[in-house]
């Protein structure tokens, strides 16, 4: 819907409720309704603050100013121009859809001022981020090739040393992955190539990429009886749940299983992603999802993995879907990740 429309059903709306709230007062007073001036006041006020720019709310005061000489004075049903009140009913209702217009859109430039800089500072923790989760797998693999290259190794050795290898690549590989996601949806307006997707499939595409990754916890996948069909962009729902896995994988402490549930609410389908690990920190939900939080408990393997990158990614690509996510306490002891996706066949 564009915005021209849908600043005109606002305003159609809420003088549509005037008209409806006068003609309701007019009857009980017997037609003598002193009423009818406040009410399209309001309704001027609140289109004025409702829809953008000036002159939907001066569009407003001059139609509200007719409704009330026409309808709700006398002699009703006439349009006259001699009465006394009408001059001041006129400038009352314009200088309210003013002002009250003025004040809107200083409020709104305000609004994405506070937006500019709240994301120039997530992009700052980003970039933070950024730079402590490849400095060490590139040290790392640096380290391992030059040991590769310039030692006499065992058979064993060396095939550990490939194996790290493999590893630190496959997550540089995923902070490649998610920087991508990162830039496309920090950077405005996000349009989503959607489909009609059967969510147990890209459940368990995700489930099969994650167990190939090194330290891999068991997954598992409780779907309902019904088939939920949603409206998604695959790939990137694919890649919110194999970010989660990776999540318990590198934060989850004594984590040692996975639990994936997917249930119907209504217009909505509610995916939830739990473990049995240390869980989070109550200090850290409020932050879990800015990219600034660093760890929320002790890593089952090294140092080296932040987890904020993944999870802020997480949240832009089901906002972009219509949904949101949420973090909080498992019933099996540890974290618990929640999203919903908008889902209005249901």
């Amino acid at each position: 819907m564009s915005r021209a429309m849908k600043n005109s059903l606002i305003c159609a709306g809420i003088l549509g409720a005037a008209v409806a709230l006068s003609m309701g007062l007019s009857g009980i007073y017997d037609d003598n309704n002193p009423f009818a001036m406040p009410v399209f006041i309001l309704a001027v006020a609140l289109i004025a603050r409702l829809t953008d720019g000036y002159r939907y709310g001066i569009a407003a005061s001059l139609i509200g100013t007719f409704c009330v000489n026409f309808m709700f004075t006398w002699p009703f049903w006439q349009f006259d121009v001699t009465y006394s009140g009408y001059p001041l009913t006129f400038t009352v209702m314009l200088m309210v859809s003013l002002i009250i217009g003025t004040l809107t859109t200083q409020i709104k430039k305000q609004e994405q001022l506070r937006f500019e800089m709240e994301r120039e500072k997530m992009h700052a923790n980003l970039l933070r981020a950024i730079a402590h989760d490849i400095r060490t797998p590139l040290a790392s693999i640096l380290g391992a090739s030059s040991a590769l290259q310039s030692q006499s190794l065992s058979p064993g050795d060396q095939a550990a040393l490939v194996n790290e290898i493999q590893r630190d690549a496959q997550w540089l590989v995923r902070v490649t992955e998610n920087l991508l996601s990162i830039t496309r949806f920090t950077g405005g307006d996000v349009t989503l190539k959607k489909s009609e997707e059967v969510l147990e499939e890209i459940v368990g595409s995700a489930i099969v990429k994650y167990r190939r990754t090194p330290g891999a916890l068991p997954v598992e996948a409780a779907m309902p009886e019904d088939i939920l069909v949603v409206p998604m962009d695959a790939t990137l729902i694919e890649q919110v749940l194999i970010n989660l896995f990776d999540n318990v994988s590198a934060h989850g402490g004594s984590a040692t299983r996975i639990w994936l549930t997917a249930t119907r609410e209504g217009d909505r389908v509610r995916v939830t992603v739990e473990d049995d690990g240390e869980g989070i920190p109550k200090a850290l939900l409020s932050g879990i999802f800015d990219g600034a939080a660093r760890r929320y408990t002790h890593s089952r393997t090294d140092d080296r993995r932040n987890m904020g990158i993944g999870l802020s990614v997480c949240r832009s690509i089901i906002r972009a879907h219509g949904g949101e996510m949420t973090a909080g306490a498992s019933a099996y002891g540890g974290a618990c990740f929640s999203f919903t996706l908008p889902n209005p066949e249901a």
